[in-house]
């Protein structure tokens, strides 16, 4: 039974992510990959927020699976971010290339401590 909630949760994921990358990219227009870096802060606050409430034991195996193996897990891609940060060095934007893997480790890494923080406020 545990699978069909990874399952579950990694086609939410997937999808959202899909949907969050078209959607922003297509307000944004540039070539800063702005869907992707959305989606993988947007990721990281929730399984910092997962994580705080695993901490306090007010998430079931359950919800862990389905939010954090499954959706998270889908949700956020370091294969796409080290891509996309691969082809804008490729293209000559240098500058966007080192903004996107230092801004995304740098945001992912803000985005997982406030998500911890706030489960702390909330299950604390």
């Amino acid at each position: 039974m545990n699978w069909l909630l990874v399952f579950t949760g990694g086609m939410v994921g997937a999808v959202a992510r899909y949907l969050t990358d078209r959607a922003v990219g297509a307000r944004r227009g540039t070539a800063f990959p702005w869907g992707m870096f959305t989606v993988n802060v947007t990721g990281c606050a929730l399984a910092g927020v997962l994580t705080g409430a695993v901490v306090a034991d007010a998430a079931p195996d359950g919800v862990r699976l389905f939010l954090g193996t499954g959706l998270c897990g889908a949700l956020t891609t370091y294969s796409t971010f080290s891509w996309e940060t691969l082809r804008l060095a490729e293209s000559g934007a240098r500058r966007l290339a080192a903004a996107n893997a230092l801004g995304g480790v740098a945001a992912g890494l803000a985005a997982t401590y406030a998500g911890v923080a706030l489960a702390g406020t909330v299950w604390g």
